[in-house]
């Protein structure tokens, strides 16, 4: 009789090795090393296969086809997955506890079920009549929804063969067992096991396959590394529990851009859309205060308005302290920097705090006029003016950069009523500006902060 092989696997990131460690060599994760049966040696000894072709075949010879997109009434979830669901794709929905993702696939599948689509939602954490209480709060009701309370593999399978959805629910994957694996649920072979089953799921019958993922104390997918590497589009679904709004974005997209975000607030009937961000992320900005100054970015193919807030105090660290939420800290160290060597402002004695109002990302480099303007602002304790927009990227010199996408910027803020545009001067030129506001040119950081901060012609 053949000896049983075994192996430890990494929890974490995937790491194999023949005897136990207690710490991972692939990610320094402590006690993270799990003892499995050997893939190899387990159960099921055919290899499964996704056979597209029975051999190859010149690029330029294949016929192309162009699926249409199913589209959902839910326009921010349609933005992020780059124009509707693609039949036969496999997308990874991640996100903290209590943010909202099964709330927000529970909505979609019943919307898609009322426009006469089959949908099975597979629930592998509540029960049947805990998916209908939720349901029932949602009014996500609609005769073509069918809802299923499994985690064995075998049995999801036979009930996607009777029922024959367009798309397929599961909450979760961590939940899914496959009887060849013998490890428990959760760790990395039935991870992997069931995700593979899954994408044959989709690409061999055409059917779009929702699978919901937990995330680890770090914010990443929990499993290994390769289950984002299998699936066609990984979103992420973010935010605070304690606050209303939440922001759907997409890390990878085989389908559609991943610099799309969608936004949703939290309310007692479930997710509604937020149609104009730019409102809610100023609504609650105050006026004729030091450190605060509105910059339009580009998230995507959408305009934002944001609110930048600084905070610059003396330190009373031998270190001072620099702290930033929204924005790249190694950025705003960077600029800080600039400003002390261009215009001799002493900042290295100085604590800077840097916010983005609103919990939104910004990762763009055209972000980078409103820092420094409001870390000015801050330091020297004079506001900027409230109907002032920021756009543009400074370099090390101390010159201030074009920016991609400035039409479309400066007419997000003529359409929420800011009266001047603070934009780099290589923009100026080539496209007409908006009838309701004023577009500056500047070329230096010293001139941008001339003209933004009240008391023009201050000596820097």
């Amino acid at each position: 009789m053949a000896k049983t092989k075994t192996k430890f696997v990494c929890q974490d990131c995937g790491y194999e090795t023949s005897k136990w460690m207690g710490r991972c060599p692939g990610c320094n994760s402590w006690n993270t090393m799990v003892e499995e049966l050997d893939a190899a040696k387990q159960k099921s000894g055919v290899r499964r296969t996704l056979s597209v072709s029975s051999k190859p075949q010149s690029i330029t010879k294949v016929a192309g086809e162009k699926e249409p997109r199913v589209l959902t009434e839910i326009k921010e979830l349609n933005r992020v997955l780059g124009g509707g669901i693609v039949p036969g794709s496999l997308v990874l929905v991640g996100g903290d506890p209590g943010i909202g993702k099964s709330t927000l696939l529970l909505q979609m599948s019943a919307v898609l079920a009322k426009q006469n689509h089959r949908i099975l939602y597979i629930s592998g954490e509540e029960s049947i009549q805990q998916t209908k209480l939720r349901s029932d709060r949602l009014g996500a009701n609609a005769d073509h929804l069918y809802v299923y309370a499994e985690t064995d593999m075998d049995q999801i399978e036979r009930a996607i063969d009777e029922i024959k959805p367009s798309l397929v629910v599961i909450d979760s994957i961590q939940t899914v067992h496959h009887s060849d694996i013998t490890s428990a649920p959760g760790s990395v072979a039935q991870v992997r096991e069931s995700t593979s089953t899954f994408m044959k799921v989709a690409k061999s019958r055409g059917i779009a396959v929702f699978i919901v993922g937990h995330v680890t104390k770090q914010g990443s997918i929990a499993g290994p590394k390769l289950l984002e590497h299998m699936v066609d589009s990984v979103l992420y679904f973010e935010g605070e529990r304690h606050h209303t709004y939440r922001i759907l974005r997409a890390v990878k997209n085989r389908f559609g851009s991943t610099n799309e975000i969608g936004i949703f607030e939290m309310k007692e009937m479930g997710l509604a859309e937020v149609t104009n961000p730019s409102e809610i992320f100023l609504g609650d900005r105050s006026e004729g205060t030091s450190g605060s100054v509105v910059v339009a970015s580009m998230e995507g193919t959408r305009p934002v308005l944001v609110e930048l807030q600084a905070l610059i105090a003396p330190s009373s660290y031998a270190y001072p302290r620099r702290t930033a939420t929204g924005v790249d800290q190694n950025r705003i160290a960077l600029l800080m920097a600039v400003l002390e060597k261009r215009l001799g402002m002493l900042l290295q004695n100085q604590d800077a705090y840097i916010n983005v109002a609103g919990g939104v990302k910004l990762d763009e480099p055209a972000v980078d006029l409103a820092i420094a303007i409001c870390v000015a602002s801050s330091f020297r304790n004079q506001a900027t003016s409230p109907t002032d927009v920021v756009i543009g990227e400074v370099g090390l010199t101390g010159e201030i950069r074009r920016v991609s996408r400035i039409e479309e910027r400066v007419a997000e803020a003529a359409k929420l009523g800011f009266k001047r545009a603070v934009i780099p001067s290589k923009n100026i030129g080539g496209w007409t500006f908006p009838d309701n506001i004023e577009v500056v040119g500047v070329g230096t950081l010293e001139e941008s902060l001339d003209i933004t901060l009240t008391g023009q012609g201050a000596s820097w």
